[in-house]
């Protein structure tokens, strides 16, 4: 069965000045830099881009300037929301935008059970001509959506695909088992699980990782898709000791932090979050600096 969505997707921070005010530049810039890099695709506005202090306007004005800046490769525009109608409105304006998919966060505090999951997506679904993902972050939301669900869900024919963001392989290894069957595709939402969830079928990885190392993330996705799992290994190890330092405080706290080293980016977040703590700056610089002694691999898939 042919997977909607594989390779490799950076959850896209949205870049900010020091007024709080969005520096449109610099994400057209960013989103140009990954598609030269040789992602498979972007996902802006999702929760590594604080899609939750944006207003609505601000949603889709970022959703638009990543669609413009890139020639040819999808965006998928997060359009979550706790509230069933106005996650409708965040992935009617991202389609009007241009966005080729929607990641649908599961709904947060609120935590409905198995039949308001099914109707809230089933809902989303139905109101927009995009394929939409699924995405499980029970860190973020309070609670898990069921595997059950997950399974129904997938026969809807806009519903393709997961985020998996539980940290429970188990629950991400029954979600590939159960949905195998459908066009539908399982992404890690979580760098440091990202190689063991392909080895079970996962298809590839919505990345925060990627915004820094979208090349050696590359090659170990497709290590895996050759069949080269020693090579696949290599590069998540690789990968580890920045991964760690990129989750030591809320992302995308240190995510910002690890690209104004590397690429000049404002490291800038909205109140209620705060700048990378002093200790930890040093540790970020350090696994950076250990990274770009290694030689870039060439992304084969």
């Amino acid at each position: 069965m042919t997977t909607p969505f594989s390779g490799v997707y950076p959850a896209m921070t949205t870049p900010f000045r020091e007024d709080e005010s969005i520096a449109h530049d610099r994400l057209a810039a960013d989103a140009r830099r990954l598609e030269a890099a040789g992602v498979d695709g972007l996902v802006p506005v999702g929760s590594t881009g604080e899609s939750a202090t944006l207003t609505h306007d601000e949603h889709a004005q970022v959703v638009e300037t990543v669609v413009d800046a890139v020639d040819d490769v999808p965006v998928i525009a997060g359009a979550g929301s706790n509230a069933t109608h106005e996650a409708v409105s965040l992935a009617e304006d991202a389609e009007a935008a241009g966005a080729d998919a929607v990641l649908l966060i599961s709904p947060y505090y609120n935590k409905p059970e198995a039949a308001g999951y099914l109707e809230h997506y089933r809902t989303i679904a139905d109101a927009v001509d995009l394929p939409g993902i699924v995405y499980n972050v029970p860190s973020r939301t309070g609670r898990n959506v069921p595997v059950d669900v997950v399974a129904e869900l997938a026969e809807h024919q806009n519903i393709r695909g997961y985020k998996a963001a539980s940290g429970d392989l188990g629950r991400v290894s029954e979600v590939i088992e159960r949905t195998s069957d459908q066009q539908f595709s399982v992404l890690s939402g979580d760098d440091g699980l990202t190689l063991p969830i392909c080895s079970l079928g996962g298809t590839g990885t919505i990345s925060v990782v990627a915004n820094v190392e979208p090349e050696r993330t590359g090659a170990m996705i497709g290590a895996v898709a050759e069949d080269d799992m020693g090579r696949a290994r290599d590069l998540h190890y690789e990968l580890a000791p920045l991964i760690r330092e990129l989750f030591v405080e809320t992302n995308p706290i240190p995510v910002k932090e690890a690209m104004a080293i590397r690429e000049d980016h404002p490291p800038h977040v909205r109140s209620p979050l705060t700048r990378l703590s002093a200790e930890r700056r040093d540790e970020l610089r350090e696994a950076l600096d250990d990274l770009a002694d290694e030689p870039t691999p060439e992304v084969t898939a």
